[in-house]
């Protein structure tokens, strides 16, 4: 509900085969579950009021007529329940025999989705008692009441605008053009499937792909209930693999082979977000019908802030930019590390360099992007000794650092060259009348600038060209030195974040073959970020980054939401609350949260002169790219937004 969430639920109620009576309690049991959890949704199993392995009962009057009784009695146990039920049940219609979803909510029946796509081979025989559902919507008889009935039904609610249930039954999603494509192209931002999928051996991990794959094509939330134990095993066995799947991610799954209930939130403001920057996401509302409803709890306030905020279950990854599984974070780390190295490539064939230079710190980012550029010059065939690079100690150098720079250099074969910066700032300081004692931010830019100037110059010499090493997280906070590190002529980094930078060089520690190497990376990952611009402090780095912008796993975390949904403040503010539960402190996350904003918005005109870089994820700030953001847009609107929040 607060900030697009809703929670759903998807079950599998125990069942016995014709027996509808005990079917319809089990059902009217599953619901009241549901709603218990706070459910404004719950998905049962395909025919789950008869069972679907019926065979030839299905041509029964009496147990017909049983179902139609017991959707009746579903909907009179449910009135002044918020949850919205979508039931399976065999249904007549004008002498036909419908295979049928039916949404039921506050005591009524609100409409019929039929089955459009009737499977009738190998163990499936539908077609021998169904009929083929029909698009067109029209209205039928239930108990008095006039009920759309077809597969082109929306079902929207009042209070809830983003939710719109789209509804399609088992073999509808196996086929070439399931139905909710077309619903989802109407506005449907949820799909219930009610399903009777039976159980072979592998098909969990197809009927999964299909799920998670259908979810990320529609960008919509969908909810895949499926019959279990209790259905005949005259010749089948079904395993009541129900599943929840968000944009093609697989939010939750149950245990096979056990009746049970799963629930977790769909994020809708999510998939809102997601289809309103795709240009080629369809609209086409041609022949559907929107029925709608109203929850009764929320009926009562005036204004949708004033709604309560659905608990969250669901997994909310602090770390959204690097892969919590092992092996896919060392799959992911090798894929962004070849994109990087192929962007550089590219670069030094068209211009046909055999030389590169970059600054050489000892931190992290410098370590990232020369290991990077030895990867681009082993592609190429091209001497590693063509890569020259320069460490420039000043005022903050300390031996570690200058050491590990050092031995990183050597142990790549790259040529390393040392400039001594401290002279030639000094002059400057005399030049523009700064006073060394002062320590601010002329003093640290001083030094950067200079060191730019000494690579450029350098590049000049041997006719290459400056590969920077900036990150895409100092990128957002304007953390770096405008016209110093800020600058090159090339940008490997540029849309890798602080989090994933520290990820990338593990790796490379983890592969490498030489001890020596791995020993000085693994204590380039120990050594606090900074830029070094300030003395040392008895040796030891005396200016540390984090203790100055924040925590980068914080900033990644804000970046992440804000760059790829478009979140509000106070929404990315719950996220990092909840994902960072016993970590920092409320009001420390709303206060680096202010910071970011007032970073992102002000430091633009940084982002809008970029060099070129290659983009590795979903994410980056591009100015050619991702981020067309004005220089001079006020973060006004974010900011009061934040003032709201009482941490």
């Amino acid at each position: 509900m607060k900030h697009g969430f809703i929670k759903v639920a998807v079950a599998t109620p125990d069942i016995r085969v014709a027996d509808v009576d005990y079917n319809t309690k089990q059902a009217i049991e599953s619901i009241r579950d549901a709603e218990k959890e706070g459910a404004k949704l719950v998905v049962l199993p395909e025919l789950c009021l008869t069972g679907y392995t019926c065979g030839d009962l299905f041509l029964h009057d009496i147990m017909l007529s049983a179902a139609k009784d017991g959707l009746k009695k579903i909907a009179d146990a449910m009135k002044g329940m918020d949850v919205l039920a979508v039931v399976g049940l065999p249904y007549m219609s004008e002498g036909k025999l419908y295979n049928v979803a039916a949404m039921v909510q506050n005591g009524k029946v609100l409409g019929m989705v039929p089955k459009l796509n009737l499977p009738n081979y190998s163990e499936f025989y539908e077609a021998r008692h169904f009929t083929k559902g029909n698009e067109v919507v029209m209205y039928i008889n239930f108990f008095g009441e006039q009920i759309p009935f077809g597969s082109k039904l929306l079902f929207q609610s009042k209070e809830i605008e983003s939710f719109v249930l789209g509804v399609e039954i088992c073999e509808d999603l196996w086929v070439a053009q399931p139905p909710s494509g077309g619903h989802a192209m109407a506005g449907a931002t949820v799909i219930a499937n009610v399903s009777a999928s039976d159980e072979t051996t592998g098909k969990d991990a197809y009927r999964r792909d299909l799920v998670k794959a259908q979810s990320a094509r529609l960008i919509s939330g969908y909810l895949y209930s499926t019959a279990g134990e209790g259905e005949s095993t005259t010749d089948l066995v079904f395993s009541a693999h129900n599943m929840i799947a968000e944009n093609g991610t697989l939010l939750k799954e149950s245990q096979r082979f056990v009746n049970d209930m799963v629930t977790t939130e769909l994020d809708l403001g999510k998939l809102i977000s997601e289809r309103r920057r795709m240009s080629t996401y369809p609209v086409n509302k041609a022949g559907y019908e929107i029925v709608t409803f109203s929850y009764p709890s929320l009926q009562k306030f005036e204004k949708k802030e004033q709604y309560p905020e659905t608990t969250l279950t669901r997994f909310i990854d602090k770390a959204p930019f690097v892969p919590s599984n092992r092996t896919d974070r060392e799959k992911r780390c090798d894929e962004i590390i070849h994109l990087q190295a192929l962007g550089l490539k590219k670069r030094l064939m068209h211009t046909g360099q055999k030389h590169a230079v970059i600054g050489i710190s000892g931190g992290l980012d410098s370590t990232l992007a020369l290991l990077v550029i030895r990867r681009a010059f082993d592609m190429l065939g091209l001497d590693p000794s063509g890569i020259i690079a320069v460490t420039m100690p000043c005022f903050g150098t300390t031996d570690r650092t200058y050491n590990n720079a050092v031995h990183l250099v050597k142990e790549l074969g790259a040529t390393l060259k040392e400039v001594r910066i401290a002279e030639a700032v000094m002059l400057h300081f005399r030049d523009i009348e700064q006073d060394p004692d002062k320590h601010d931010v002329t003093y640290e830019n001083c030094q950067a600038r200079e060191r730019t100037q000494v690579l450029m110059d350098i590049a000049n010499k041997y006719n290459c060209m400056v590969i920077g090493t900036g990150d895409m997280s100092e990128l957002a906070l304007g953390w770096a030195t405008y016209n110093g590190d800020h600058m090159s002529m090339y940008g490997v980094n540029v849309s890798v974040p602080k989090t994933l930078v520290r990820y990338l060089v593990e790796y490379f520690a983890e592969e490498t073959k030489s001890e020596l190497l791995r020993k000085v990376l693994l204590d380039i990952l120990d050594t606090p970020v900074s830029p070094e611009l300030l003395p040392p402090t008895d040796g030891e780095i005396a200016q540390k980054t984090e203790d100055i912008v924040g925590p980068y796993e914080l900033h990644d975390f804000f970046l992440y939401y804000v760059m790829r949904f478009g979140y509000t403040p106070a929404k990315i503010y719950r996220l990092a609350v909840y994902a960072f539960n016993g970590e920092y402190e409320n009001t420390v996350i709303l206060k680096w949260l202010k910071v970011f904003y007032r970073r992102f918005f002000s430091q633009q005109f940084k982002r809008s002169c970029l060099p070129d870089g290659p983009k590795v994820g979903s994410v980056a700030v591009s100015p050619r790219g991702d981020l067309r953001m004005p220089s001079d847009a006020c973060a006004t609107l974010w900011l009061q937004d934040l003032e709201k929040i009482k941490a």
